[in-house]
């Protein structure tokens, strides 16, 4: 092998190392939702919206970049706590046409979400369970909090939607 291929493959072999460590320490991996299952859920969010919309666990940016071009009047805020997609999340929001993106890197748990418009989660039922608390006492009267895949437990959903895709996702709206 020469040294760009051994420089290529230890790349590679620490981009598998980090995203196992941040999968193991986060309790879920860094998962794209689908294109069906993205425009499904976009449908579900006001295209008028004002102010700051979450996205906590964006992974990849696919929900986060979509919500931007679907609601340009608000500032979308994309929580990540795994390295390499937090360092591609960057690299896509500075390329991208949509500025009302911010990345940060980090647990969404410790993030302020006070005064928002709504939060968009595709997370795994434990951390939906966690975040229920937190979005009653964060989110304002009135704010969204959409979901897909995983209901947030104890609360019945004002829409609920599945996508046309090959798993039928089910998509949940809530109001708090």
């Amino acid at each position: 092998m020469s040294v760009v291929e051994w420089l290529v493959a230890a790349f590679v072999l620490l981009v598998i190392i980090s995203i196992v460590w941040s999968t193991l320490r986060l309790g879920i991996s860094p998962m794209p939702s689908s294109p069906q299952v993205r425009d499904a859920l976009l449908e579900l969010i006001d295209p008028t919206t004002r102010g700051t919309i979450h996205e906590l666990g964006a992974g990849w940016g696919t929900l986060a970049f979509g919500i931007a071009k679907r609601c340009p009047a608000a500032h979308v805020v994309a929580h990540e706590g795994s390295l390499v997609p937090w360092l591609f999340l960057k690299l896509r929001a500075g390329l991208s046409p949509s500025k009302n993106v911010t990345v940060r890197l980090g647990n969404f748990m410790h993030a302020d979400l006070t005064g928002a418009s709504g939060a968009v989660a595709y997370l795994w039922t434990g951390g939906m369970r966690a975040l229920g608390p937190k979005f009653e006492a964060e989110l304002p009267s009135g704010a969204f909090v959409v979901s897909h895949t995983f209901q947030w437990r104890g609360r019945v959903a004002e829409a609920e939607v599945t996508a046309p895709d090959l798993y039928r996702t089910p998509i949940y709206r809530y109001r708090v």
